[in-house]
């Protein structure tokens, strides 16, 4: 794919720019065949959060899928998914992921749990890289779009990715039930 234009970033094929991806969302991408299929674009590590990215780009909320790594404990085992969300929407924790973990309660991981079993920068999380095993839960909206801005498991770029690449991705769940409007 070319074209990786989304208000205004523009980015180009990740196999350009290796150097603006986290080692495992590199790793991933290799290994899936995926680098001509996203684009990557260097940003200022100031403006990673959602609505500065948001502001400083001319993007709406639906473009801008964030990554939350969630997890609960059932009969002793810690479960995680991670759960891709647009910034128009609040994922459903203690509802639709809960369940689909099957623990008692669900709650979004901690700072420095995310970093250490992602290997990934806070702020940075991307769904392409992290642990083979944890599902990912894709809202349904967000694998129909076209063009969406994630994180490259660092602070100082994102990733441009078409929704049905995110949703083809080992262990990707799409629902409709995931996330509600804010």
């Amino acid at each position: 794919m070319t074209g990786f234009v989304l208000g205004g970033l523009t980015g180009v094929a990740a196999r350009e720019r290796p150097d603006l991806l986290a080692a495992p969302t590199l790793e991933a991408l290799t290994a899936l065949g995926l680098l001509e299929s996203v684009g990557v674009v260097e940003i200022d590590p100031a403006i990673s959060e959602t609505a500065a990215t948001q502001d400083a780009y001319g993007l709406e909320a639906h473009q801008l899928v964030n990554c939350v790594l969630v997890g609960g404990r059932r009969d002793g085992e810690e479960r995680v998914a991670a759960a891709l969300v647009p910034a128009s929407k609040r994922a459903d924790v203690n509802g639709f992921v809960r369940r689909r973990l099957d623990v008692r309660k669900a709650s979004f991981l901690p700072h420095d749990q995310a970093v250490e079993t992602s290997g990934m920068e806070y702020g940075g999380i991307t769904p392409i890289g992290l642990p083979a095993g944890w599902p990912l839960l894709l809202d349904a909206d967000t694998a129909a779009e076209p063009l969406v801005v994630i994180g490259s498991g660092v602070r100082r770029s994102k990733i441009l990715a078409p929704g049905a690449v995110l949703a083809a991705l080992p262990g990707a769940e799409a629902s409709p039930d995931l996330a509600r409007a804010v």
